[in-house]
C-alpha cells in the first residue's frame, strides 16, 4: 500500500520540482554553459564516429554490390606474399582461354591489362587519365557497369584491333563537358580513337588513393597491345563471371587448381596469382571498419568521460556553494528524494542540451569533412538515440553522487555552512 502511494506521489513531485530545476540551471549560467560545452564535444565526437562507421559500412556494401557476387577477379602475383623478386606479370591470354574452355560454370571471361597515367587530348583540352585499360569484348556487361550512352566493346572490335573506346565519366566531363562524347575522336598519345560508349558514373575511389574508378578509358585489348604496348602475351588481371553465385567457393577452388596446373607449380610452391571474390572484399572491409570502430570508439568514450568528470566536479562545487539553499529547503519540509531528484534533473537538463548541441556540431563537422572528401558519412536516427542515451548515462553516473551528497546534508549544518 505504501509503495503504491509512493508511486502515485512521484509524478506530482517530479512536476513540482521542475521550476526549481530550471531556476538553478539558469542562475548559474557560466557553470551550465561549461557543462553543456564539455558534453557537446563528447557527443559531437560520437556523432562523427558513428556516422563515419555507418558510412564506411554502407560504402563497403556498395563496393561489394558493384563487384558482383557472381564473379572472381584474378590478379598476377601473390598479393598476400612479400617475397623479394616476386613476379606480377604471371597471367597470360592462354590462361584466360583455358579458363573459358575448361572451367565448369563459367559465363564470361574478361582478360585485361592497363597503362597508367596517360595524357589524352580532344581539341585544345587535355586530361591525364590514371588508367587506359585494354579489355576483351563485353567489358561493361561483364563488370555490371551500365552505359550512360553508346555501346559496349564487341568481339569484332577486339578481333580487328579497332581504334574505338569506352570513356569513363571523369574524362568525358573533362574533355567534353556536358556534350555527348559518342562519335568524337580523341588522341591517346598519338593514337586517334573514336568514342563508342560512355560508362555510367559510379563515384568510388580505389587503389588506396583518391583515384576514381570513373577516371579511365577502355580500349580493345588488341588495340592496346598493338598500338600502345609491346607485351602481347601477359595480362594484368582476368575477371571471371559464373552462372550460379551459390557455388562461388567451389568455383574459386577449381580456378586455383586449374591455374596451378597451367603454371606448372609444384605442391610446395606458393601461388603466383591472387583470386579476389566479393566475400573476401567484404571480409577485408569489415575487418578494417571494425578496427576503426575500436579505435574511434575509445576516443568517444574518453571524450564522454571528460564531459562526465566536468559535470561531477561542477556539481560538487555547486552543492558546496548552495548549502544555504539546500538547508532552507530541507528545513521547510523538502525530502531527501526531492533534493536528489532536483540535482539529477539539473544534470539531465544540462547533458541533454549538451547532447543536442553535440549532434548539431557533429553533423556540421561531418558535412565539412564530407565536402573535403575526407570521410563518407551516413546520418541516421541511431545517432540521435545514442546521443540521448549518452546524455542520460552521464547524468546518472556522474550526477548521482553529488545529488546524494546534497540530499544527505543536515539542514542545520547546511545553514551554518551557508551563513
Amino acid at each position: 500500500m505504501l509503495e503504491a502511494r509512493s508511486l502515485m506521489v512521484l509524478p506530482r513531485l517530479l512536476w513540482r520540482i521542475q521550476p526549481s530545476v530550471l531556476l538553478a540551471v539558469l542562475a548559474h549560467k557560466a557553470r551550465s554553459l561549461f557543462v553543456i560545452a564539455s558534453v557537446a564535444l563528447g557527443v559531437a565526437t560520437l556523432t562523427v564516429i558513428v556516422a563515419a562507421v555507418d558510412g564506411a559500412r554502407e560504402k563497403a556494401l556498395e563496393i561489394v554490390g558493384l563487384f558482383g557476387p557472381d564473379a572472381l577477379l584474378l590478379m598476377g602475383g601473390d598479393m598476400g606474399s612479400k617475397a623479394v623478386g616476386q613476379r606480377f606479370n604471371t597471367l597470360t591470354l592462354n590462361d584466360a582461354k583455358s579458363i573459358s574452355r575448361s572451367l565448369p560454370g563459367v559465363k564470361a571471361v574478361l582478360p585485361m591489362r592497363s597503362i597508367r597515367f596517360v595524357r589524352v587530348k580532344y581539341g585544345n583540352r587535355n586530361h591525364e587519365t590514371p588508367a587506359i585499360v585494354g579489355a576483351a569484348a563485353g567489358y561493361a556487361a561483364i563488370w555490371n557497369w551500365p552505359l550512360a550512352e553508346g555501346r559496349d566493346l564487341s568481339a569484332e572490335d577486339v578481333d580487328s584491333g579497332a581504334k574505338v573506346a569506352l570513356i569513363g565519366d571523369a574524362p568525358a566531363k573533362q574533355l567534353f563537358g556536358d556534350a555527348s562524347p559518342i562519335g568524337r575522336t580523341i588522341f591517346i598519345n598519338q593514337l586517334q580513337v573514336r568514342i563508342i560508349g560512355r560508362l555510367a558514373f559510379r563515384g568510388i575511389t580505389g587503389g588506396g588513393s583518391d583515384i576514381s574508378i570513373d577516371d579511365r578509358i577502355i580500349l580493345p585489348i588488341t588495340t592496346l597491345t598493338q598500338r600502345l604496348h609491346h607485351d602481347r602475351l601477359t595480362v594484368h588481371s582476368i575477371r571471371v563471371k559464373f552462372y550460379d553465385p551459390q557455388f562461388m567457393d567451389d568455383y574459386s577452388r577449381n580456378l586455383r587448381t586449374l591455374l596451378r596446373y597451367q603454371h606448372r607449380l609444384a605442391t610446395a610452391d606458393p601461388d603466383d596469382f591472387t583470386i579476389v571474390s566479393a566475400t573476401e572484399i567484404l571480409r577485408f572491409l569489415t575487418a578494417f571498419t571494425g578496427g576503426i570502430v575500436v579505435f574511434l570508439g575509445l576516443t568517444a568514450v574518453v571524450a564522454m568521460l571528460v564531459g562526465g568528470f566536468v559535470l561531477a566536479n561542477l556539481m560538487f562545487l555547486g552543492v558546496t556553494e548552495r548549502q544555504e539553499e539546500i538547508g532552507l529547503r530541507k528545513a521547510v519540509g523538502a525530502t531527501g528524494i526531492a533534493i536528489t531528484l532536483q540535482f539529477l534533473f539539473e544534470a539531465l537538463y544540462l547533458t541533454v542540451t549538451g547532447a543536442a548541441c553535440g549532434v548539431v556540431l557533429g553533423t556540421a563537422l561531418g558535412a565539412l569533412l564530407s565536402s573535403f572528401g575526407l570521410l563518407s558519412l551516413h546520418l541516421s536516427l541511431k545517432i540521435i538515440l545514442l546521443a540521448l542515451a549518452a546524455a542520460l548515462a552521464i547524468a546518472l553516473v556522474f550526477g548521482l553522487k553529488p545529488a546524494l551528497k546534497a540530499a544527505s546534508l543536515d539542514p542545520i549544518d547546511a545553514l551554518r555552512g551557508g551563513g
